[in-house]
């Protein structure tokens, strides 16, 4: 069994409204909480790098507040969940710099975390076209650890980015570099992590069952021919991240903690789908507030007396409970094979000495049962991994060597730095992603507070012909990750007959047809307007499924994937 480990996770939420001193407030008790993990023998510090979203994160410069952490304690890690990739948010040479700078003043204690971002308010504030940041992510992760490793970098040229030679200091303590993470929230990324030898920082509140299906298949991938590195050393890890709140009476921790962490899921949810944000006027609390039920965070369903603590049954819970409750939910992802679990406990609401206390009792009566011979289980885990990393870094194209007497020339240099810029760049493709999110953001507008009965009117048969069509129109084939065959959607109303659809999906497009499919490969089953809500991002499928009101047959897998494929927000 593969040993585990435990991270604290930050993502500064300061929920309105707000006083003076509230961020100072913030930023000094977190370090105060770090202090406290560190002693107690949490092995990772992780802060997340977002911009412009207001009170789920204020965490725009997190290498900042991870050097001021390095400081204030000995041994923990100091992980970036995640730095943003895409040139226009940070250039590669300077995130190079910056990794190693931390590197050195933390005595080699940090993971480089990496990410594309997904949400609108910050591509859209940094320009960032969405079909392509994927590709500046993994353009950009391999001209960094090119900088880390070549003396001097000897230059990039690309679509994304162009840069001359240039002796990119300092260098990092960890040699070749430190270890490489992306973000993940589903099973593809997962998929993408493992062929590009790198850990996964999993963001999903992932039962330990699911989770296992997720481990298995990453380090499947990872030992087969298809892992090229990213970097120059392979990371083999699988994180999962989890709402934490302890008290040895459970009561008491679903109290302090759950609040928090509903308001921590449902945040994530206002900022990564089509729900409307007006700059320094919305209050996500407020919404939260009026809304956190129809979400799906029904803060009634979370009671105590439970046997065992289930990550999502009807209302997110997480590891909000007993230490004992808190161990048998570890032991579960353990079990499973997940390398690490991460906690977040600053959120929301959630009130700093409780969080001491949580972290406290955590080090007394949860850390000791899973210490115990860890680093011989994690040397067995090398030992059989070995020569899988090392046939995959054979895969990995090697570092470079600059070209012969080159020397800087500034006016050469800038010249072709401008003339690059204007480049033509494709842009079809951006245009109809953007028409999509504004579509969907107006068909938000359109359901949002509206009864059944209203939705239903507005949403008839003849109305119905017109949405599927659009919905086929809006089709995004990199939403699907390969799927081809036919959804059903069977739609009923409070009054009248139901009416089934048909979409079928081939390549790059879809098509849509009304009635039902002989041999569908998913069916889904629903009140109309709970359907239209699901797909305006109104409403939480999760909620809706485990009270009855949505039914799914066929392939689970593709359930959470629907909205978006077809224009509508994101699951995650």
């Amino acid at each position: 069994m593969v040993p585990i480990r435990f991270g604290l996770f930050y993502e500064h939420q300061l929920p309105r409204p707000w006083r003076d001193g509230d961020e100072l407030r913030l930023y000094q008790d977190a370090l105060d909480q770090v202090e406290i993990a560190d002693r107690v023998g949490f092995d990772y510090l992780w802060a997340v790098e977002h911009h412009f979203l207001e009170e789920y994160s204020h965490s725009s410069a997190p290498e900042v507040f991870l050097a001021a952490a390095s400081q204030r304690t000995e041994r923990i890690r100091l992980g970036h969940g995640i730095v943003q990739l895409p040139p226009a948010v940070n250039h590669p040479a300077r995130i190079a710099e910056r990794i190693a700078t931390l590197d050195l003043v933390s005595n080699g204690r940090v993971d480089f975390g990496t990410g594309e971002s997904s949400s609108g308010a910050e591509l859209g504030g940094f320009g960032v076209r969405r079909t392509e940041k994927r590709a500046q992510w993994q353009d950009a992760i391999d001209a960094v650890t090119r900088m880390f490793v070549e003396e001097p970098f000897a230059g990039w040229r690309s679509p994304h980015l162009r840069m001359p030679p240039r002796n990119v200091i300092p260098k990092t303590v960890q040699k070749p570099h430190p270890p490489l993470w992306v973000a993940c929230s589903r099973r593809e990324t997962i998929q993408f992590a493992a062929r590009n030898g790198i850990g996964a920082l999993s963001f999903s509140f992932v039962e330990p069952e699911d989770a296992g299906k997720w481990v298995d298949e990453y380090y499947r991938i990872l030992e087969s021919e298809e892992c090229v590195p990213a970097g120059f050393a392979v990371n083999p890890n699988v994180s999962v991240v989890l709402p934490m709140m302890l008290h040895e009476d459970e009561a008491t921790a679903i109290d302090r903690g759950v609040d928090g962490a509903h308001f921590f899921a449902f945040a994530l949810a206002h900022y990564y789908g089509a729900t409307p944000h007006d700059p320094g006027r919305t209050s996500v609390w407020d919404e939260f507030r009026e809304r956190r039920a129809s979400q799906g965070f029904d803060r009634d369903q979370v009671i105590a007396n439970a046997e065992s603590l289930n990550v999502n049954v009807g209302s997110l819970r997480g590891a909000v409970g007993t230490p004992e409750q808190v161990v048998e939910l570890v032991r579960r992802y353990e079990s499973v094979g997940v390398d690490q679990v991460s906690f977040v406990l600053q959120a929301g609401p959630n009130r700093h000495e409780h969080i001491c206390e949580s972290l406290e009792l955590f080090g007394r009566s949860v850390l000791p049962h899973f210490t115990e011979g860890r680093e011989e289980r994690e040397a067995a885990k090398a030992e059989r991994l070995a020569p899988a990393i090392e046939a995959a870094l054979a895969r990995r194209k090697p570092a470079r060597t600059s070209p012969p007497g080159y020397r800087i020339d500034e006016d050469a240099e800038v010249a072709r730095a401008q003339r690059s810029s204007r480049s033509r760049r494709p842009v079809r493709q951006e245009i109809r992603a953007a028409a999509r999110r504004r579509a969907a953001q107006g068909f938000y507008k359109l359901v949002h507070g509206r009864t059944d009965e209203q939705i239903e009117r507005r949403f008839g048969p003849n109305a119905q012909r017109l949405f599927f069509t659009g919905m086929a129109r809006a089709y995004d084939p990199s939403a699907a990750a390969g799927f081809a065959g036919d959804i059903e959607f069977r739609l009923t109303p409070g009054h009248g007959t139901a009416t089934t659809w048909t979409i079928h999906v081939s390549g790059e497009r879809a098509r849509a047809r009304a009635g039902g499919s002989g041999d569908p490969d998913i069916a889904l089953s629903a009140r109309t307007a709970d359907f239209l809500r699901i797909l305006a991002g109104d409403a939480n499928p999760a909620s809706l499924l485990m009270d009855g009101r949505l039914a799914i047959r066929g392939n689970y897998e593709l359930a959470p994937r629907i909205s978006e494929m077809f224009g509508g927000p994101s699951p995650y």
